[in-house]
């Protein structure tokens, strides 16, 4: 999707500012939105890349103008009313004025430790070759896709080079939709800057980004 989060290489936002020492969570309420948002996410109701774009999708004046965790919390709000487990009057009272919908599984307290330490593998069994190999030129395809997509928009239609092989794992571009896993081969593909931004760039800048096999063409 091209929408807001799609950042790199517009200007006007001002440097990075980097925290030292910085806290995991500035606030307890970021602490809660990350909490729930992985608790929601346990019970099986969406997978990662729905959550994902639930939050890219926010209108761009939104998006731009939350904190990290506000945009996490605001996409949990926006899976919450599409699954119809909370209805947009009860956003706005701030407490349920419907029975609760039953979920598939519930993530318990004493169960959290050990379910974030299995994590959620995305690797899946090779059931066919790899298109790429190492050191082939490839080049990253034009789309402009108005579903969820991991290959950024300032990263489409540009030569870059096969630097690791991955393996097979899940696509995300179907898995948000709810079409299913389709398991594909994830490359590491290396650009140059002066490819990506121009040639009026930084000469000294390489951008590395795990892209799926879906997104590529020999160049």
């Amino acid at each position: 999707m091209n929408g807001a989060q799609d950042l790199g290489g517009q200007m006007g936002f001002g440097p990075l500012e980097l925290e030292d020492n910085e806290p995991n969570f500035h606030a307890k309420w970021e602490e809660r939105a990350f909490a729930l948002t992985l608790a929601m996410g346990a019970t099986g109701t969406w997978n990662i890349d729905s959550s994902r774009f639930a939050r890219e999708s926010l209108p761009p004046p939104v998006y731009l103008t939350s904190s990290y965790y506000k945009i996490w919390t605001l996409g949990l709000e926006k899976l919450l009313v599409d699954n119809s487990l909370v209805s947009p009057q009860e956003l706005d009272a701030g407490k349920p004025l419907e029975p609760s919908q039953p979920l598939a599984r519930v993530l318990r307290a004493e169960n959290v430790a050990a379910t974030l330490q299995k994590g959620g593998p995305a690797d899946r069994p090779e059931t066919e070759p790899a298109r790429f190999k190492l050191g082939d030129r490839v080049r990253t395809r034009r789309m402009n896709p108005e579903h969820h997509t991991r290959l950024p928009r300032y990263a489409r239609d540009v030569v870059g080079t096969v630097e690791t092989v991955h393996g097979v794992h899940v696509f995300p571009d179907t898995n948000a939709r709810g079409l299913g896993e389709q398991p594909t081969w994830l490359y590491g593909i290396v650009f140059k800057g002066t490819d990506i931004w121009g040639a009026d760039s930084d000469p000294n800048l390489t951008l590395r980004l795990d892209l799926w096999e879906p997104y590529l063409d020999l160049a």
